[in-house]
């Protein structure tokens, strides 16, 4: 119990960092200038970070034991402190933006590292009651966003505001007591790490379906990361190619050219979704409500949603047996209210119906993630680590590389053809200088500029301009969140395809390895087990 607890609170600092990091979006955007797609970028940082942290602590963790990757994780939080903080007014856009990326990716990194401990090991502890305990477990995250919007709430805000990077260093404070209650930590193994697995063996079932999702992904990281630094052309291309086909290929090694579980394959995918519509709106659900109500509502619903998601986690287990779902018929319910959540957040015009309506939205999101991993734990015990933390990988590269920047580029679109199709010579006035937004080859957009919109949110007694700017902007904070919607539709039919494959094998439940079936892995894993 006090692994699960240190667990619990790791994964606690990194909530009340992301906390707090969503509510100083608006600072930076008035302290440096930055667009909703240089913000999109720096908040997908706490997340392609942390796919770093979450895969290569996975593929390890087995090898070189929890106790090294606790020490390195404890080390990275600590430096992201000062790298982040580095940013100071007066600096140029370009220069804050570096420090502001790194320092949230390093934090990222960190947090990855530890959920690469956290996942397995209690998906290890508790084997009967995996979606249960895991639930507990990712209780601290929204726990950890409670506390970090108080954070911005309580300090600041007010003639007396801290600035915001005295509130982000308040995230050290659990940091301390993760590592003082991880110290001198006996850990068990997982099944397939008891039973002398190799990596390879663990890998095999993943093969190369879901290891070339995660090639993907990785692909896309390599992409922008070299186009924040050499500013675009081709190169970002190229490093995108090298890196995806590399990896393939050698995914295509390890595996012997086994294609590895469809079941797999499609959770994955899943969990991309995921990635994108939990973790990717978190990022932007208080700046987008905040322009649609006002700043100070936008974080009193952020606060209620995730202090709503802490309570529902440690009831998993209770709704599931009162309401007879499987982890996957729980799925597929919170994929349908995620979509209905996320329209009724479209359609708020006062702070009442905006609290029914992220209530919805939260009752909705609570379950995804750990439910997942829950799902891969039961019924993949042959991969070990290895697949839960690919998944998680994923997720958090989704959440940074699609959702996150999506959310951003959205946001930016819509108030721009909003204020366009209003006023052109208005848009001309308030359009930002920067770089243009964009997104997959979507076509480019010049987005508004950040300190002049705030600025006009700001005004006591708005001009009819700031107030038709304004108006813009909430109109295309709507249209963004019901384009989001679209992605737990997606999910659904995934979850509901998921349903149905169970029923026809005669119903969903936990495997051990002896039992996972007549996969080449399952089989590797019991001859294994034979020879020794």
């Amino acid at each position: 119990m006090r692994l699960l607890w240190a667990g619990f609170v790791a994964i606690l600092a990194a909530g009340v960092g992301f906390g707090v990091r969503g509510g100083i979006f608006t600072n930076w955007a008035d302290e440096f200038g930055f667009s909703g797609a240089q913000l999109g970028m720096i908040g997908g940082a706490g997340f392609t970070g942390f796919c770093f942290g979450i895969i290569i602590g996975g593929l390890i963790v087995d090898k070189i034991g929890y106790a090294k990757l606790v020490i390195a994780a404890f080390l990275f939080h600590t430096i992201s402190a000062f790298v982040t903080l580095g940013a100071t007014e007066g600096q140029s856009t370009a220069v804050a933006f570096n420090f502001l990326y790194w320092g949230t990716f390093i934090f990222a990194l960190a947090n990855g590292t530890l959920e690469a401990v956290a996942n397995p090991l209690v998906s290890t502890l508790f084997p009967n009651k995996r979606t249960h305990y895991l639930n507990i477990l990712h209780a601290s995250w929204p726990l950890g966003m409670v506390i970090g919007g108080l954070i911005g709430w309580f300090l600041g805000s007010g003639d007396n505001a801290l600035h915001w990077k005295i509130q982000l260093a308040l995230y050290l404070v659990p940091t301390l007591a993760y590592g003082i209650m991880f110290l001198g930590q006996k850990y068990p193994k997982s099944e397939a790490s008891e039973k002398g697995l190799s990596f390879a063996q663990m890998f095999r079932e993943v093969g190369y379906l879901s290891g070339g999702v995660v090639c993907f992904m990785l692909a896309l990281f390599a992409r922008d990361t070299v186009n924040t630094i050499s500013g675009g052309g081709v190169m970002p291309t190229i490093a995108a190619l090298v890196v995806g086909i590399g990896l393939f290929g050698f995914t295509l090694k390890i595996t012997g050219g086994y294609a590895g579980s469809v079941l797999l394959f499609f959770l994955f995918i899943a969990h991309v979704l995921v990635g994108a519509v939990e973790l990717g709106t978190d990022g932007w659900i208080q700046n987008i409500t905040g322009v649609i109500l006002d700043p100070t509502q936008g974080k009193i619903l952020f606060v209620f949603t995730s202090l709503l998601m802490f309570a529902l986690r440690f009831a998993a287990d209770t709704i599931e047996k009162k309401a007879g779902l499987s982890p996957v018929a729980l799925l597929l319910a919170c994929a349908i209210i995620a979509v209905i959540g996320l329209n009724l957040i479209a359609a708020i015009s006062g702070f009442g119906f905006a609290l029914g309506a992220v209530a919805v939205y939260a009752v909705g999101k609570t379950f995804f993630w750990p439910t997942m991993l829950a799902v891969v734990g039961d019924r993949f015990p042959s991969t070990g680590a290895v697949a839960m933390s690919l998944m998680g990988g994923v997720g958090m590269m989704s959440a940074g590389l699609i959702g996150n920047v999506g959310l951003g580029y959205l946001k930016d679109r819509y108030a721009v053809d909003e204020l366009k199709s209003e006023n052109v010579a208005l848009y001309e006035e308030y359009k930002s200088e920067g770089a243009p937004s964009s997104f997959f080859g979507i076509g480019e957009v010049q987005p508004l500029d950040g300190k002049l919109l705030e600025a006009a949110k700001g005004a006591e007694e708005p001009t009819p301009e700031q107030t038709a700017v304004v108006e813009a902007d909430v109109r295309g904070a709507r249209s963004t969140l019901r384009t989001d919607s679209l992605i737990p539709v997606g999910m659904a039919i995934i979850y509901l395809g998921m349903l149905l494959y169970f029923k026809k094998i005669g119903g969903y439940k936990p495997l051990t390895i002896a039992e996972e079936g007549s996969g080449s892995a399952a089989k590797a894993a019991a001859e294994h087990a034979g020879e020794a």
